[in-house]
């Protein structure tokens, strides 16, 4: 019964870059996003596609190191590599690229992005101290506002982003509701299951195709919980992942825990929990926007005290008995506040906590997997 929904979820998948390509043909618009903080309501809003573009694959890295330095964050290299290239469908599809400056190294690599496609870049601000940096982060929303209308030629009215919004919050309720069912003992998806289906959902250019068949393979894997039916046993370790984002092609981490014997859970990083939020529905869409994106618990963030209310919300919910905690090379906000994260983990909820940096190729594929084995015997 899974493995059906799981070959339909391929069909729709292959059907979405037709269904990308027809848009686009009918006279609108694709936009591509790179970060969790840039609201896709005000896409959705002016019937543009959103699509998600963080690079998750070792392929293009080669390309992007022609420009870039090579002891950079491999998310980037891996980004501008598909840009360069012109080997990622969704990069050619979208009309105009929105960043934002969550690291000294996104922030220059996508001057050089503009050069191949138009950027718009959103100056976040580094603290989420509503008072100070709310007015200055909403008065960014506005201007992206105003460049996506300039793009797409639509007046983009109140009613429009409300819509959008419930749109949404559609959508992130079906994708926290299919992250939860793993809070079963033992869970009836595996770590990369669940990662492929909120990966290749995130590209559907019809988002009800997206909140379907994450609602069915969320009915049936509550289904198969009641009947104790799972790839699992009860006492399989249970492991949350925290850190930097993960996709279909950066999971080698993932793969190695699960082939191990444990079971990856959660996901608190933005691949996952980070982004089950809800906006507002009643207040300005605007300030509404404005507020939940900031509050997002980025490391970009100093302090990020998010960060840590989230893990201990999650690691109790979901019966976690470790917690990995993934940083890309290079990645030095993600890789100074693992010290705080080890703190917390195990010195206030008693966890076991291991720490992994490293990057998209499979050279040290042996090393942690003998590190990661080490820790589940921990556990």
């Amino acid at each position: 019964m899974k493995s059906d929904l799981f070959k339909k979820l391929q069909q729709i998948t292959e059907q979405n870059l037709i269904d990308i390509e027809t848009h686009k043909q009918e006279g609108n618009h694709a936009i591509g996003f790179y970060c969790l903080y840039a609201p896709t309501e005000l896409a959705v809003a002016a019937n543009a596609i959103p699509l998600p573009l963080c690079g998750t694959r070792q392929d293009p890295i080669e390309a992007a190191e022609e420009v870039l330095p090579r002891n950079l964050c491999p998310l980037i290299k891996s980004s501008y590599g598909f840009a360069a290239s012109d080997t990622c469908p969704f990069f050619r599809f979208s009309d105009l690229i929105v960043a934002d400056t969550t690291c000294d190294g996104k922030k220059k690599m996508f001057e050089l992005m503009n050069e191949i496609k138009p950027v718009h870049v959103l100056q976040l601000p580094q603290q989420q101290n509503m008072d100070l940096f709310l007015a200055p982060w909403e008065t960014e929303v506005a201007q992206l506002k105003q460049k996506v209308e300039e793009l797409t030629g639509k007046s983009i009215t109140t009613q429009d982003i409300r819509d959008a919004i419930r749109l949404l919050n559609r959508e992130r309720t079906a994708q926290k509701r299919l992250m939860d069912v793993c809070k079963a003992k033992p869970s009836p998806l595996t770590g990369m299951e669940l990662l492929e289906i909120l990966f290749k959902t995130g590209f559907f250019a019809d988002k009800e195709k997206g909140i379907a068949i994450m609602n069915e393979i969320a009915d049936t894997c509550e289904a198969l919980s009641k009947n104790n039916e799972s790839p699992f046993k009860k006492e399989t370790p249970r492991i949350l992942l925290t850190g930097v984002p993960v996709g279909l092609g950066s999971d080698k981490v993932v793969k190695i825990i699960e082939e191990s014997g444990a079971c990856v859970v959660a996901y608190e990083n933005c691949s996952g929990y980070k982004k089950a939020f809800q906006v507002d529905e009643e207040k300005d869409p605007i300030a509404a926007l404005s507020a939940q994106y900031l509050s997002i618990p980025c490391s970009v963030m100093s302090p990020n005290q998010g960060r840590l209310d989230l893990l201990g919300e999650m690691i109790p919910e979901f019966s976690v008995d470790g917690v990995v905690d993934l940083t890309w090379q290079a990645c030095h906000t993600y890789n100074v506040e693992a010290h705080q994260i080890q703190q917390f983990v195990t010195e206030k909820l008693s966890i076991p906590y291991l720490h992994i940096e490293t990057d998209y190729s499979l050279s040290d594929t042996e090393q942690l997997r003998v590190r990661i084995e080490a820790f589940l015997e921990m556990v």
